[in-house]
């Protein structure tokens, strides 16, 4: 039996209730019931039969909650996720409206949700991750967005970068490396510089892979280039465990930054190519390292924080949400945080004084049912439209 939900009273009613079934990662469901949210215990990773069970069961249960009655049925944009189907069938059960939801909005949107801010001011959103479909066909996860009326529009983003193998290049950031050196035209580096850590033969196909363009899927996400720059950086080849290449990168720019400190970049940007380039040729000593780690975190909050700061201006925000995994990176999200309260904006998070939510997937949920919700009154399906890429954006005169 699954253990009963928890509850969460939010500060504004949705003005609808929604079931949500949230993400493929660290899944959790909820119903959002006007201001109130009923959140499931963790199922864990749909990769697992018994996690799909489990969701399966609360889903009903939240149901049987609701009396049955539910006004739409929120889930992931991703069409092959086992979420997406039990969405879709349960819909059909209930003759109601099955709503995608994309990932990076729902993070963004449940933010939202815990400080009651207006859907008719705009709210630029950071959503920082490992993986998520975005509208493009793509994997997204260095997101610069803006909510407004119901909608989220993708204002910038990441550059993007090749993972060979598809989602095992998550799993060994070996790979990516690889995949920055062919993006840079060093592909013919990659035997050399990669083969003694990983094996000659292994290298050789990734590097064939890279230049034959064979499942090479791009990515956008910020996860991925903590995993490339700790790979170009030999912290990293193999990960054990989710996430342990960033927090190597984190650990070891917080050991440096006890004793050192870095001035801000002249011209802040999301263009990380200059960095990771520059980490390959970095002498393999700690305190090298520690630097090279320390810049990277200091570039990348750098060009977030200007990148939010050009789309406040533009579009009149005057808040920026925080969400997904990567803001579990405690150096990171500080000088983020910083950085936009110094630019007189004020940063929202996934907590308040009452309220707390998981700032990864395992929160995701709320926020699925908080966009729906806003849909249903807008009268339209959730979408996300790109509208600025991230090289337009003009440095911010101060």
């Amino acid at each position: 039996m699954n253990p009963e939900p928890t509850v969460l009273q939010l500060p504004r009613s949705s003005g609808a209730r929604v079931l949500a079934l949230g993400a493929f990662l660290k899944n959790t469901a909820c119903l959002l019931d006007g201001g109130t949210v009923l959140l499931s215990a963790m199922h864990g990773d749909l990769s697992d039969p018994e996690a799909c069970v489990s969701l399966d069961l609360s889903a009903r249960a939240l149901l049987d909650v609701a009396g049955g009655r539910v006004d739409a049925i929120a889930h992931d944009l991703h069409p092959d996720f086992p979420s997406t189907r039990l969405a879709l069938q349960l819909a059909q059960e209930m003759d109601v409206s099955a709503l995608a939801v994309q990932h990076h909005h729902a993070h963004i949107a449940a933010v939202q949700a815990l400080h009651a801010w207006p859907a008719d001011e705009p709210l630029v959103g950071l959503a920082l991750d490992g993986v998520g479909l975005g509208h493009d066909g793509t994997s997204w996860g260095g997101e610069v967005l803006l909510l407004r009326g119901g909608r989220c529009d993708r204002v910038a983003h990441l550059p993007t970068i090749a993972l060979p193998g598809g989602d095992v290049a998550a799993r060994e950031p070996w790979r990516l490396a690889a995949a920055a050196l062919h993006q840079m035209g060093r592909g013919a580096e990659i035997e050399w510089r990669l083969g003694p850590l990983v094996g000659a033969q292994a290298a050789r196909v990734v590097q064939a892979m890279l230049s034959r363009d064979l499942n090479c899927p791009r990515s956008s996400a910020a996860g991925r280039w903590f995993d490339a720059m700790a790979g170009a950086l030999g912290l990293s080849q193999r990960q054990s465990h989710e996430a342990q290449a960033a927090m190597a990168l984190e650990a070891a720019a917080t050991e440096w930054q006890r004793d050192h400190d870095l001035p801000e970049p002249d011209v802040p940007t999301l263009d990380l190519w200059p960095l990771l380039a520059s980490a390959f040729d970095t002498p393999r000593d700690a305190d090298a390292l520690g630097a090279a780690a320390a810049r990277f975190h200091i570039a990348l909050a750098a060009g977030l924080v200007h990148a939010a700061c050009r789309a406040a201006v533009q579009f009149g925000a005057t808040a920026v949400a925080l969400g997904g995994g990567c803001f579990y990176n405690r150096l990171l999200t500080a000088r983020v945080v910083r950085g936009l309260q110094r630019a007189g904006l004020r940063v929202l998070q996934t907590h308040t004084s009452a309220l707390s939510l998981n700032c990864g997937d395992a929160g995701l949920a709320p926020g699925q049912a908080w966009a729906a919700a806003a849909q249903l009154h807008a009268g339209k399906a959730p979408q996300t439209v790109q509208t600025v890429q991230a090289t337009d954006l003009e440095p911010l005169e101060t």
